[in-house]
């Protein structure tokens, strides 16, 4: 008996686990098995080996083989094991160990054409972060290097087979020509003119001033307002006010990508905005399948997930937002398996105020009745519409408003003050789990917050008179907050107070 040893990354959810790989040479008849709880995807590698081993012009063992994917007890899933399997199967053949000159025992992460070539596949990147450290080495396919090389380990790309077996002093074909392909760029900043413009937007000063208040202090958003208004447009532009990433956070985003098959090949720092039609099942909007990935939510982490036409989505469907906004993951349960997903996202929200669209511009000519209004709104659910720090009801500015805007501010300018403002709030939170006011806890606000004796007053009136839930207060809090951030207080005072409750009350729609 003959054994040889690999090893591979199998990546659930976004997170990888090295896999030992374990080939057998057996005495007997001709047969090749894989277990280690193998899905089809995997399974089917044995006819994906064959044909490349043919086409490499490599004898596959008339034996029996035998492949264990340890440990033996956890779920594998896709077709990234492939490369590995047949590095184990070619290290059992010669007799000689897969690894460096330096000892390093190398990870295997490909999928194999009938032709022998290697092929890219999803999750390269949770892949070579789950190897650690520079220490380690990555062989991946022909362009996905930069990918992996992200995650700071020692990286290979093959394109063949033949480049596996010629190291083991195996017989086989030539290697074929390294394909041409231009390589991306590893990291690439948060270029403004590559972002619409805040500037675009004429009129609705008072929505403006939301949005830059909500990307100040990472709050939840909803708008309501006529279709046209300009809801969809400000949306838009909320992450060309929002602070560049860190190297940390793109990686974050980059590992999502790429464990959603999404990967550009190199890394953004412009927050990223998701905005999934109103159509989106569950599984599209929060994640899962049958071999889970990553839904909208998770691909808008760190960054802006934008709904519009919230009424209309299925009632379900937005439900299932509650707990990632509150927890900022996602997690997904399967018979053998779980999976999580970070989920750390900004939500923004718009919708008509009603059915028709025309009840803020044309009251008389609405054909919804108060109570069609009311219904409209309950799709969205009450415990849904409590969790959005900020409300905005926006009207349509006149032609006069137009023509006499003049201070149409761009969004560099507005992101510089969203910048400050985060920072004040970053030194403020310095030695604890958060970095923005939407973040903190309602025990910590009401420790730190000295309430205006006429702000407590009306606090606890709207309180016993049921017009505001404890979460509520918790959320004028976070944005009085971000108030004084922006104004550059220590402490919020009374007029920060009153503009949070502005910013709270304006939701008229019920």
């Amino acid at each position: 008996m003959r054994i040889g040893i690999a090893h591979a990354v199998s990546v659930v959810g976004v997170q990888g686990h090295v896999v030992r790989i374990e080939a057998a040479l057996l005495s007997g008849l001709p047969a090749f098995t894989i277990v280690g709880l193998p899905d089809a995807a995997v399974v089917e590698s044995r006819e994906r080996l064959r044909a490349a081993f043919a086409a490499a012009g490599i004898l596959f063992p008339q034996v029996r083989v035998t492949v264990n994917l340890s440990p033996a007890d956890a779920p594998k899933s896709g077709t990234g094991f492939d490369l590995g399997i047949a590095a184990a199967i070619l290290s059992a053949m010669s007799g000689r160990a897969l690894e460096t000159a330096e000892g390093v025992r190398p990870a295997y992460l490909g999928e194999l054409g009938l032709d022998g070539s290697v092929r890219k596949v999803r999750g390269v990147l949770p892949a070579a972060l789950a190897l650690g450290d520079g220490d380690s080495l990555l062989v991946v396919p022909h362009g996905c290097e930069s990918e992996a090389a992200l995650a700071r380990v020692t990286v290979r790309g093959v394109w063949h087979l033949s480049q596996v077996a010629m190291p083991l002093g195996i017989d086989c074909a030539p290697v074929l020509s390294e394909p041409t392909e231009p390589a991306p760029d590893v990291v690439r900043p948060a270029e403004s003119d590559q972002m619409a413009d805040l500037a675009d937007v004429r009129g609705q000063q008072f929505a403006k001033w939301a949005l830059e208040v909500a990307a100040a202090g990472g709050h939840h958003l909803l708008m309501t307002g006529s279709p046209g208004i300009g809801k969809s447009m400000l949306a838009s532009r909320m992450p060309s006010i929002l602070p560049e990433l860190s190297l940390d956070e793109a990686v974050e985003v980059a590992a999502i990508a790429s464990a959603a098959g999404e990967f550009q090949g190199e890394l953004s720092k412009v927050p990223p905005y998701s905005a999934p039609h109103h159509t989106a099942s569950a599984v599209a909007l929060i994640g899962g399948g049958t071999h889970p990935r990553p839904g909208a939510v998770s691909r808008a982490h760190n960054g802006v997930l934008f709904l519009d036409e919230l009424p209309e989505f299925q009632r379900g469907v937005l439900q299932g937002l509650r707990q990632p906004m509150e927890s900022g993951t996602v997690r997904i349960h399967r018979a053998r398996t779980s999976v999580t997903y970070p989920a750390r996202f900004q939500f923004v929200g718009a919708a008509n105020p009603c059915r028709c669209g025309r009840f803020l511009d044309s009251p008389s000519t609405c054909s919804c009745g108060p109570r069609d209004r009311s219904e409209y709104f309950r799709r969205i659910g009450g415990p849904l519409l409590d969790r959005f720090d900020i409300n905005v009801v926006m009207s349509r500015p006149s032609r006069a408003e137009l023509k006499l805007e003049t201070n149409v501010e761009p969004s560099a300018v507005v992101a510089e003050r969203v910048v400050a403002a985060r920072e004040r709030a970053l030194a403020r939170l310095h030695g604890t789990e958060w970095t923005r006011n939407a973040q903190v806890s309602g025990a910590w606000l009401r420790k730190k917050t000295q309430l205006p004796a006429e702000i407590d007053k009306r606090l606890d009136r709207a309180l016993s008179y049921g017009e505001l839930s404890l979460r509520a207060v918790d959320k004028i809090m976070r944005v009085a907050w971000t108030l004084a951030d922006l104004a550059d207080h220590g402490h919020p005072d009374v007029d920060d107070f009153h503009q949070a409750f502005v910013l709270r009350e304006r939701n008229s729609h019920g």
